[in-house]
């Protein structure tokens, strides 16, 4: 392989994480022979179709775009083969690589995977990272095989999951540095000097598809529990919780934070204690002017910005002037499963 020139590379991805990654690759001099991505989809009130993000940046760049149904189509195979592809780069495609166009790149399919396999293998990284309160995340280059992230790491980029993170500012973070791990990858494959190895059998998770049944707040769950899947869940599925006399009409919680061991500074003089043992989970133990706590667990979680459907996100003060909540009223809990 000439070192001096740039790799042809098939690119397959759809959401903005994997725009970041194909205006990087394509920056970097290497030449993007074909994009594959998601058939536009339906979107907004009138449900017109939209493009995804690596389908307007393609046609910008003037490349190739193809957005086939399913990759198993031999004629798409056939088309493939004849471009003669170095590698093939994948972001957050969405649809399964069989084994034959696995095969294909003289140098296989590079999965660009936002966690440090084994941790957090399948749909959801990010979000099950920030809600299992992990510490750190990160990006993995990996060699894609027919198993779900299975396939030999060739090179980890380290992120620590801040605070005040939430999925939606993790994953901006996580694109800017698979975009850049993805380059130095490619820039070793042209070197000859980007090695694989094996993910350790220990310490493997699986990051499930996230769900709007998961995004609904289970109340007897630890304080911390449930502010870290607040912020996972933001802006993506939104944690939902639902008032026992509103069960219809559920309540985006987009920010909150452990209320627990006792009067939180700003509340008002007397406000009952946020660790009040005898309140059952989703019970109101605070209602006031710029404070709503609910019972938890293990105390009180003190919900900071909610919306109700067809209102805007609003902080807690604004959304009691126009929902009143009173102290002894109930959020519900999940349905048993």
């Amino acid at each position: 392989m000439d070192r001096a020139r740039g790799l042809r590379i098939v690119f397959a991805g759809t959401p903005e994480f994997a725009a970041a990654a194909l205006d990087a690759i394509a920056s970097a001099g290497h030449e993007i022979v074909l994009v594959l991505t998601r058939a536009d989809k339906p979107a907004g009130r009138g449900r017109a179709l939209h493009e995804s993000p690596v389908k307007r940046l393609a046609r910008e760049r003037g490349l190739a775009i193809e957005q086939p149904r399913t990759l198993r189509d031999a004629a798409l195979q056939a088309k493939l083969r004849a471009l003669v592809a170095d590698a093939m780069v994948v972001a957050a495609y969405g649809l399964i690589l069989p084994a034959e166009v696995l095969a294909i790149p003289r140098h296989g399919c590079l999965n660009i995977h936002a966690s440090l396999l084994p941790r957090w293998r399948g749909a959801a990284p990010i979000q099950r990272a920030i809600e299992a309160g992990d510490a750190e995340t990160g990006i993995t280059i990996m060699q894609m095989d027919e198993g779900l992230d299975t396939g030999p790491m060739l090179l980890a980029e380290r992120e620590p999951i801040r605070a005040d993170d939430t999925g939606g500012s993790l994953h901006d973070r996580l694109a800017v540095l698979g975009a850049r791990a993805i380059v130095a990858a490619l820039d070793r494959l042209r070197e000859g000097t980007l090695r694989a190895q094996p993910q350790p059998a220990d310490g493997v998770t699986y990051a499930h598809k996230l769900s709007r049944a998961d995004a609904l707040i289970d109340w007897s769950q630890p304080a911390r529990r449930i502010v870290d899947r607040v912020r996972a869940f933001d802006p993506v599925p939104g944690a939902t919780a639902l008032l026992e006399r509103m069960p219809d009409s559920p309540v985006k919680v987009w920010a909150a934070r452990a209320a627990q061991g006792g009067t939180r500074r700003g509340a008002p003089r007397g406000a009952i204690d946020a660790g009040a043992p005898s309140a059952r989970p989703g019970t109101v133990l605070l209602a006031a002017p710029g404070h709503l706590w609910v019972a938890c667990g293990d105390g009180a979680v003190e919900l900071l910005e909610l919306q109700r459907p067809g209102s805007r996100r609003l902080p807690v003060a604004d959304f009691l002037r126009g929902c009143p909540v009173e102290p002894g009223e109930r959020f519900v809990m999940p349905a048993a499963t």
